[in-house]
């Protein structure tokens, strides 16, 4: 049966169990990390709706809400950069998806494996930086 999400007029085939523990944002996303399964590797970000989701858990390839689009997209159908769904969890709060995927090609937009790789703000903890006290 097809239902509608809670904040969204878009219609969702997702479980209604699931769906009553998302915690979206007030336009009814919930922000999707995805991550390589065997390495960790964090790839990328997107957003789903409750249809990404179902469509994700179901079809076994990243589907993603295009918030500048106002569409569905499946990650590689236009780039040949596919994402294997290989789990997929909710964080404690029930407001962010982390999907674990095998990701073939890039992952961003750019072209880059990551989307994380370009701008690196600290890497290794910076010189400056000391551990909090214990």
């Amino acid at each position: 049966m097809v239902g509608m999400t809670s904040t969204s007029s878009r219609p969702s085939r997702l479980d209604p169990e699931i769906a009553a523990r998302l915690k979206r944002s007030a336009d009814g996303l919930l922000p999707a990390i995805a991550q390589q399964y065997d390495t960790g590797e964090v790839l990328m970000l997107g957003w789903m709706d409750d249809e990404a989701l179902h469509r994700t858990l179901t079809t076994g390839r990243c589907t993603y809400w295009s918030r500048s689009r106002q569409e569905y997209w499946v990650k590689g159908d236009t780039s040949g950069h596919f994402q294997w769904v290989k789990s997929v969890a909710l964080d404690c709060d029930a407001d962010t998806v982390l999907v674990k995927v095998d990701q073939v090609g890039a992952a961003c937009h750019t072209g880059a494996r990551t989307c994380f790789d370009e701008d690196v703000l600290l890497k290794d903890g910076g010189s400056d930086v000391s551990a909090p006290d214990q």
